[in-house]
């Protein structure tokens, strides 16, 4: 899915779309094996009688609020978490009711560095940390995918930025003159 355009500048395109990692759906889809198990056998062992439709309902009512809760919401706050490299900024979302924001302009990011365990590495994940300047402390983001390829990727977009702002900043006073 792109990310919406109402959210972008007239100049400004996609350059990256990301979510966190796929692994971290495995322990939802685990669970969601788990309980949809565990509630068929509870449900097969509830012996016969005038109560066991009942205990069955019971059964599957707990089965789904713990699907709710164990498998539902990570999954939304999985696809509901944004993580977009523009050609001007780097963008945050997340939340599925509430929401929560950031922008972090490509101009004022000083540092990006990534981190990997040795598991990490395998998978191909990371931690991302970004320093900007004058803000209250670095930025860190967990399990992205390709972090050490993000962590280029967004080296390469800070210096591109930087040389577009160096260009407008010559047009402008190329058209208007030096006082």
């Amino acid at each position: 899915m792109p990310y919406p355009d109402k959210l972008l500048a007239d100049d400004e395109e996609v350059v990256r779309h990301l979510h966190p990692h796929w692994l971290t759906l495995v322990r939802p889809v685990l669970l969601f094996l788990l309980v949809v198990g565990g509630a068929s056998f509870g449900a097969a062992l509830v012996p016969p009688g005038r109560q066991q439709g009942v205990y069955r309902l019971a059964i599957v009512g707990l089965a789904v609020v713990l699907l709710l809760v164990l498998v539902v919401v990570p999954l939304l706050r999985w696809r509901t978490t944004h993580y977009v490299v523009t050609t001007h900024r780097l963008l945050f979302r997340e939340g599925i009711l509430a929401r929560r924001g950031r922008d972090l302009g490509l101009s004022r990011i000083t540092d990006v560095s990534y981190s990997q365990s040795l598991w990490e590495r395998i998978v191909n994940s990371g931690t991302l940390t970004i320093e900007t300047a004058g803000d209250s402390g670095p930025t860190v983001l967990h399990r992205i995918p390709d972090s050490d390829g993000v962590q280029h990727l967004l080296n390469v977009m800070i210096e591109e930025d930087a040389e577009r702002r160096a260009q407008q900043g010559a047009g402008w006073h190329g058209d208007h003159g030096d006082f």
